[in-house]
């Protein structure tokens, strides 16, 4: 018992110098950590501060540094600009010297401008004596010359200026012939190469048109069906077309008069079309020819698209479209139109080819150019300036429009485009078979022709000849000499380009001749 109260005792003991020393030991830990803690806070906040210190020192140095930096390029501009100053005032030095050099040789000619206008003024007067005796010499030569050759002062100046006149106007002519001559000769050849690769590069049918309104009947019998009772179904006729029926006693045909072409063939389509038909009444009349005009149109635009198409060109605009394609029914001396308008297309690209220019406005002013002749029934003007001015107004290009507008010269050419289209008419039309013209027609161009020639003094006879493709005029070699024989070809042709309409180009041959006869007896 004692032995376990011992133990009790030594366990209690320890126990409690163990809780003594845990105490004890636990302060001394919580003090070495606390003097650790100070010792690292103190040790951060040195080191906080010697960074603030080195960002100090480092911002002192860099603002040393741009302060130097700035200061150094404060002096450089500085030094610039006062070298800029220095030389600005060397030039200013120099150019006043040279200034002052200028006035003071300025001065020195001055001085000898006003020598040499008194040297001048003393010249002057003595050429104006001399004048006067020059004037009093030749008055005292004109009076001897007078009584020398019995005439008088009035009458040797007209006689005078007559032989100058006379002279001057045979050196003129022999000047003019000699250039009109070497022009034309190299002119010729030049075109006479571009045409035939034109010609040889394009080569269309020699085929001509005639558009005819004479509708062909079964019988005579139904003539009456087409008149109508009391005529309403010819009235009924003509005011749905437009146009003019004329059955007279000629078997078996309806003649269809009308001057508007596309009328005309809404007209002959609406007749043979109610002839296979047989109901003739003006209400089947009415639509029949409402019927082809709706089918004209689209055939119109159509004819119009294929020409662009055939011409090879991009395409154009609605409405010009749609007034080339009515050159479809039209005829130029029974020629068609559009076709005649896409031949003259491909001429203007080829010779455009030949000649370095735009082979596409070329084709469209060639193309264009007779789209007038649509139209000049609703304006005033020509056909060529009529067109030019609708396509103006639809975009086209002032090239083209030019090239329109002048093929016929009636308007300034500012391009070569209306040369071209004038001499792709030309060709089109002359080329033989294109064109045909009635005897009516073709007699009165020959007499017109004829009496152009004998219009003027000292012509003997004339003559049209080679279907009116020359005029030989015979003058006399008493009337006229060999210069006013070529001045007066020049002025026959004038007067034929300006009062005749004609296909093509005529030849104008002046004949002067002399035939002296004498016999042997």
């Amino acid at each position: 018992m004692n032995l376990l109260a011992q133990l009790d005792f030594w366990h209690v003991l320890l126990l409690i110098g163990g809780m003594v020393a845990g105490f004890y030991f636990s302060r001394w830990k919580d003090k070495s950590l606390r003097t650790e803690q100070d010792q690292q806070l103190q040790d951060k906040v040195e080191n906080a501060r010697r960074e603030g210190e080195n960002i100090v020192r480092e911002a002192r140095l860099k603002a040393n540094e741009d302060g130097l930096k700035i200061r150094e390029e404060t002096e450089a501009s500085f030094a610039k600009r006062h070298k800029e100053i220095a030389d600005t005032e060397q030039r200013h030095c120099q150019r006043e010297a040279m200034v002052n050099q200028q006035m003071e040789g300025l001065v020195e000619r001055e001085k000898s401008l006003q020598e040499q206008q008194r040297r001048l003024g003393e010249k002057e007067n003595e050429l104006g004596k001399t004048r006067e005796n020059l004037e009093q010499l030749l008055a005292d030569r004109r009076e001897k010359l007078a009584e020398i050759a019995h005439l008088r002062e009035e009458d040797a100046r007209a006689q005078l200026l007559k032989e100058v006149e006379t002279a001057a106007q045979k050196d003129a002519n022999d000047i003019s012939r000699r250039i009109i001559d070497s022009v034309k000769s190299r002119a010729e050849q030049e075109a006479r190469r571009i045409l035939s690769v034109a010609l040889q590069r394009y080569a269309s049918d020699y085929t001509f048109e005639t558009t005819t309104a004479t509708i062909s009947l079964s019988g005579d019998e139904i003539k009456g069906r087409i008149i109508g009772r009391e005529g309403r179904n010819i009235r009924a006729f003509e005011a749905a077309t437009g146009v003019t029926v004329l059955i007279d006693d000629t078997p078996g045909a309806v003649v269809l008069s009308g001057f508007d072409p596309v009328r005309r063939e809404i007209a002959r389509e609406a007749m043979q079309r109610l002839i296979l038909d047989g109901r003739i009444h003006p209400t089947r009349i009415e639509e029949v020819v409402t019927r082809v005009n709706e089918e004209i149109d689209e055939t119109i635009t159509k004819a119009g698209e294929e020409a662009v198409f055939q011409a090879g060109l991009p395409p154009m605009h609605a409405e010009i479209v749609k007034q080339l394609g009515r050159l479809k029914f039209r005829q130029s001396f029974s020629q068609n139109v559009l076709a005649h308008s896409v031949e003259v297309a491909h001429l203007c690209g080829l010779m455009a080819a030949e000649l370095g220019l735009d082979i596409t406005k070329a084709k469209k002013a060639g193309l264009l150019h007779d789209i007038g002749k649509t139209m000049n029934q609703e304006m005033e003007g020509s056909h060529a300036t009529v067109g030019a001015e609708f396509i103006k107004r639809h975009g086209e290009l002032e090239e083209v429009v030019n090239g329109v507008a002048s093929h016929h010269d009636e308007v300034e050419h500012t391009c070569l485009y209306g040369i071209l289209v004038s001499a792709a008419d030309a060709i089109s039309a002359a080329r033989p078979g294109a064109r045909s013209e009635t005897m009516t027609t073709y007699v009165k161009r020959l007499e017109n022709l004829e009496k152009i020639g004998m219009s003027f003094d000292g012509v003997e006879k004339c003559y049209a000849i080679q279907a009116g493709r020359e005029l030989r005029v015979m003058v006399s070699p008493d009337a006229m000499d060999d210069e006013a024989a070529t001045a007066l070809a020049r002025k026959v042709c004038r007067r034929i380009e300006d009062d005749l309409q004609y296909p093509g180009q005529i030849r104008v041959t002046v004949v002067r001749e002399r035939r002296i006869i004498e016999f042997a007896k």
